[in-house]
């Protein structure tokens, strides 16, 4: 099994200076964010928008990287990390980003991996562990505490909704404080919206893009 995408070329018609992943949340498929694309100032940028392995139970057409448990409340629990359906997504995110180099002859410092919701939890759990040059968390949560396997990390941007009534601001704070635990203290938003990606969102993204491979182009 390997990972399905999408993948938009810069539109400046030039060879990528850069490549930004975007990962889907639950429910979505990578077909969610494409839409993004154009309203990021990010000419020279090539997007990728990675399918999450597994069909969703109540969407024909949605993808998910792991099912949610009844009740489920978006604070990181330690039994969570080792569920089989997250395994398996771990693993495939991981190969995926290995693989994306010699893809698109961008190298990895110069690659943003960013997700929303689900795929903001994806983005933590894989994104540490690589040397990128920064991750992107919208509306997202930790599903397992944080077990990076290197003490050198990207920049983090994490923007969350106040009136988020799906993944609930106290995830978003527990994340942040999770990172500052590590030694990372990550670029954190918070606006007066609900689970949603809003223009302002768009904006932070952009910078954020823009001032972590300042200099690396």
């Amino acid at each position: 099994m390997t990972l399905q995408a999408i993948s938009v070329p810069p539109a400046s018609g030039q060879p990528a200076t850069g490549v930004i992943v975007l990962l889907h949340g639950w429910g979505a498929n990578y077909q969610d964010l494409l839409g993004l694309a154009p309203y990021l100032d990010l000419p020279t940028y090539q997007f990728v928008f990675p399918d999450a392995p597994f069909p969703h139970p109540f969407n024909p057409v949605g993808r998910m990287w792991y099912e949610f448990p009844e009740e489920y409340r978006f604070l990181g629990k330690p039994e969570f990390r080792d569920r089989p359906d997250l395994s398996t997504s771990r693993n495939l995110l991981i190969d995926f980003l290995k693989s994306l180099p010699e893809q698109t002859g961008v190298p990895l410092a110069h690659t943003v991996l960013g997700g929303f919701s689900q795929g903001g939890a994806m983005t933590l759990d894989v994104g540490l562990n690589f040397p990128l040059a920064g991750l992107m968390v919208l509306s997202g949560y930790l599903h397992a505490p944080l077990q990076p396997q290197t003490s050198s990390f990207p920049p983090v941007l994490m923007v969350h909704g106040r009136q988020d009534q799906v993944v609930p601001l106290v995830s978003a704070h527990q994340a942040r404080a999770s990172l500052q635990s590590l030694g990372v203290e990550p670029e954190y938003h918070e606006y007066n919206m609900g689970h949603e990606i809003q223009p302002i969102v768009l904006e932070q993204m952009q910078i954020f893009v823009k001032e972590g491979l300042s200099g690396k182009e």
